[in-house]
C-alpha cells in the first residue's frame, strides 16, 4: 500500500476545513511528515493529529492543499476522480434543454478543485488549473470522453493561474478528433460560433446565459451600446429582441471577427463593430454627446487579488460613470463584475457612487447572477463570482 504523507496544521487552523472549505493556505501548515511531490494526495490533520481530509499538495501555490474529500473512508484514485466528473455532468443532464453548450464541471462547486469542463456540442473543453487536477489529467479526459455525445476532448490549460502552481501551459486534443475551427452551438433559437482553441476562457461566456435571456426584455425598439462585446452574444440577443441599432465595442479584433460571423449566422447585419479600448472609446462618445437607450458593460476580471480591489473598484466606477453619462433619461444600464474579489454589496456601492458622480438618479430593476450550470457551493463563497445589475436611469 502506498504511503501517504500527512500535512499537519497549526493549532486553530483547522476551523475552515471543519466547515468544509477546501483550501489550506501555506501559513496554516505546521509541517509535512515525509517527502511529497506536487499533485500528490496527502492526509490533512489537525494539530492534535485528528483526520480532517484528503487533498492535493502544491509546493508552489499559496493554497498549499486543495481538498478532494473530508471522508476518511475515501480512496483518491483515478476511479474516484472519474466518478466525480461523471456525477457533475449528470447533474446538468436536464438543466438546460434549450442549449448544447454548458459547463459540465465547475471546480470546487462540483468537489473537483482546479477542474473546469465546458461542453460545446460534441466537444468537451478541459481546463486544469491546479497541481492536483493536473495529476489526474488522463482520468479526467477519459471520464469526459465517456460522456454521452462527446466525440472530442480538447485541453485549454493555458490560464495564468497555472504559473502560480508551477505548471506549464498546455493546449491540444486529448481524446478523439481535432475540433473544428468554429463549433456551432445553439441557445434557444439563436446560434453561436465558438473558437475553443484561442477564445477567451474556453471560447464562450456560458455563465451569462440567464443574463442574455433577461436582456431580451429590455432592448425592443432601443439603441444599444454593448461594451466588452467579445464574440457578440449580447449584441445578437439585442437585435433578436427588436433593437433598432446595436454598437459593439471590444479591444480584440479576432473576437469581433467572430461577433460578425455570429451576427450573420443569425440573420443580422455585421455593422457597428468597433475595435477599441473601452475606456477611451466611451470617453470619445461622451464628448461627442452620443446617447443610447441601453448600455451593457461586461468587462473582464479587473480584480485578481485583494491587493487589486481598490484599483479595480476605481476602474468599475469609471466605466459605470461613463455609461450613465451616455444613457438617455429612462435608459437601461446592464452592468456586470466577474471579479470574485468584488462582493455584490461592494459592486452595488460602486455603481451607486458612479451614479452620484454622474448626477443621475438610478433604480435597480433586477439583480443578475452566474448561470445555473455554474452553481455556488455554500461552503465555498468564492465560487460566487459573477454579479450584475439591471438599472433604470430616471
Amino acid at each position: 500500500m502506498t504511503t501517504v504523507a500527512t500535512v499537519r496544521l497549526r493549532a486553530g487552523k483547522e476551523r475552515s476545513l471543519r466547515r468544509r472549505h477546501p483550501w489550506v493556505f501555506s501559513g496554516a501548515v505546521d509541517h509535512v511528515d515525509s517527502a511529497v511531490a506536487d499533485g500528490d494526495t496527502v492526509r490533512v490533520a489537525a494539530a492534535d493529529g485528528s483526520f480532517l481530509g484528503w487533498g492535493a499538495y502544491s509546493s508552489a501555490s499559496q493554497i498549499r492543499v486543495r481538498m478532494w474529500s473530508f471522508d476518511e473512508r475515501d480512496h483518491i484514485d483515478a476511479d474516484f476522480i472519474a466518478a466525480r466528473v461523471v456525477a457533475a455532468a449528470s447533474r446538468r443532464t436536464s438543466l438546460h434543454p434549450e442549449t448544447d453548450a454548458m459547463r459540465l464541471v465547475f471546480a470546487e462547486s462540483d468537489l473537483l478543485p482546479g477542474v473546469i469542463v465546458d461542453r460545446y456540442d460534441s466537444v468537451a473543453v478541459l481546463e486544469l488549473t491546479s497541481a492536483g487536477a493536473d495529476r489526474w489529467r488522463d482520468a479526467i479526459a477519459d471520464a469526459c470522453a465517456s460522456l454521452d455525445g462527446i466525440a472530442t476532448v480538447f485541453e485549454r490549460s493555458d490560464a495564468d493561474v497555472r504559473q502560480r502552481e508551477g505548471l506549464p501551459m498546455r493546449t491540444g486534443t486529448l481524446r478523439g478528433g481535432e475540433p473544428a475551427d468554429r463549433i456551432e452551438v445553439r441557445e434557444g433559437s439563436l446560434r453561436f460560433l465558438v473558437d475553443v482553441r484561442a477564445g477567451h476562457k474556453t471560447g464562450f461566456y456560458l455563465d451569462q446565459r440567464e443574463s442574455r435571456r433577461v436582456l431580451s426584455r429590455y432592448t425592443a425598439s432601443t439603441r444599444v451600446l454593448n461594451v466588452f462585446a467579445y464574440t457578440g452574444a449580447f449584441s445578437v440577443v439585442a437585435w433578436e429582441s427588436g433593437a433598432t441599432a446595436v454598437t459593439s465595442i471590444d479591444s480584440s479584433a479576432p473576437a469581433l471577427s467572430i461577433a460578425a460571423e455570429n451576427l450573420r449566422l443569425n440573420g443580422f447585419a455585421d455593422t457597428h463593430l468597433v475595435v477599441a479600448d473601452a475606456f477611451t472609446e466611451l470617453r470619445k462618445r461622451r464628448d461627442r454627446g452620443e446617447q443610447f437607450d441601453v448600455v451593457i458593460l461586461d468587462p473582464p476580471k479587473l480584480v485578481g487579488s485583494k491587493q487589486q480591489i481598490e484599483r479595480g473598484a476605481r476602474a468599475y466606477k469609471d466605466l459605470n460613470w461613463l455609461a450613465l453619462r451616455l444613457l438617455v433619461p429612462g435608459g437601461t444600464l446592464v452592468t456586470f463584475s466577474c471579479s470574485g474579489g468584488i462582493a455584490p454589496d461592494l459592486f452595488q456601492k460602486i455603481v451607486a457612487d458612479a451614479a452620484v458622480d454622474a448626477e443621475r438618479e438610478v433604480q435597480i430593476l433586477e439583480r443578475l447572477d452566474q448561470a445555473t450550470d455554474h452553481p455556488v457551493l455554500l461552503s465555498v463563497p468564492e465560487t460566487h463570482y459573477l454579479k450584475g445589475l439591471v438599472c433604470r436611469v430616471l
